[in-house]
């Protein structure tokens, strides 16, 4: 059960952006968006001065170093907030989560037959991956950086580590859950509905 995914929404996608690539040193995957009414991928090589002379609107940037990758997609939040988190997991495990939505009543979504989303009914989603090559070859690269800790300020701390906590079959301890080799903690006095990214730990 590795915690490798989140997935911001900031209204300044491009300053989120340049944090990872700049201060962090993480590397562009794809800008996402379109030209006109035309879906458009553009990998690393055309800067942002060529994508505004073309009218590109971005719909989402991937980022990645190490185990770790990162989405920002255009939003209404000066602050980032979380849409979903993702988890890696082998398939008995991938299987129980889905076994637990249902029996909790939680919608699940599959998104063209690769990704699986999973409500926790309070206000952000849960990514689930069974085994996946592309997924080992992330997880290879820990050695150079993981996530180890993610810090979420919400409204409701202990309510919203419960609804995670439930999906995945484990014990929050407070408002924190642990996960193999890392750890979503949730934090008061942010907003309802998504939260707040407050902090990323790397190791």
């Amino acid at each position: 059960m590795r915690l490798f995914h989140y997935h911001l929404v900031a209204s300044d996608a491009r300053q989120v952006e340049e944090r990872y690539l700049g201060k962090l040193a993480f590397s562009l995957v794809a800008r996402y968006g379109y030209v006109g009414e035309e879906p458009v991928a553009f990998e690393p090589g055309t800067g942002w001065e060529e994508l505004d002379r073309r009218g590109f609107r971005l719909r989402l940037v991937e980022l990645q170093r190490g185990a770790v990758n990162v989405v920002v997609q255009p939003g209404r939040w000066a602050l980032p907030r979380v849409d979903h988190v993702g988890i890696g997991l082998d398939d008995a495990g991938f299987r129980q989560v889905l076994g637990r939505a249902t029996l909790l009543g939680r919608r699940v979504h599959e998104h063209g037959g690769r990704r699986t989303f999973v409500s926790t009914d309070e206000g952000y989603r849960l990514e689930i991956h069974p085994p996946r090559d592309w997924l080992e070859e992330l997880f290879a690269a820990g050695d150079e950086l993981r996530l180890r800790e993610l810090h979420l300020r919400t409204d409701a701390p202990d309510r919203k580590a419960r609804a995670l906590a439930e999906l995945l079959g484990t014990d929050p301890e407070g408002a924190d859950v642990e996960l193999e080799g890392g750890l979503v903690r949730f934090l008061p006095g942010g907003p309802s509905g998504r939260p707040e990214l407050e902090a990323e730990l790397f190791a």
